[in-house]
């Protein structure tokens, strides 16, 4: 593991781990909107995203893995693949400073009304 893979996932982000509660799981949204796909309608391009960066070397496919790998052998081991990606991600941004918890924090919120709203 690279020293940036290891100082990267010591800590989820506060506002991440609050998602292990949280009953707006993909599981739990899909039956609400009648939507039988085992996958989330936003996994595509998560996975285009993720290429792109480990293509840019801007996140290396290895490392996002062994944080992925630590995430989801700990505080986040109940999520599906497609969502442990997606706060392995997050987690990611957070700890190198592109994306603040309070920035994060708003988009979630601002997803949720979206969800509540339909």
């Amino acid at each position: 593991m690279t020293a940036s893979a290891a100082s990267l996932d010591d800590a989820p982000a506060p506002v991440l781990q609050e998602l292990r509660a949280d009953e707006h799981a993909w599981a739990n949204i899909a039956p609400r909107y009648g939507v039988t796909n085992p996958e989330p309608p936003w996994k595509v391009s998560l996975t285009a995203t993720l290429e792109c960066l480990s293509a840019g070397e801007t996140l290396p496919s290895l490392e996002r893995r062994h944080i992925e790998d630590r995430l989801g052998e700990t505080i986040f081991r109940d999520l599906s693949g497609a969502e442990l990606q997606l706060v392995t991600l997050a987690q990611i941004l957070l700890k190198r400073g592109v994306l603040s918890e309070q920035d994060l924090a708003e988009r979630l919120r601002a997803v949720r009304a979206r969800l509540e709203a339909e």
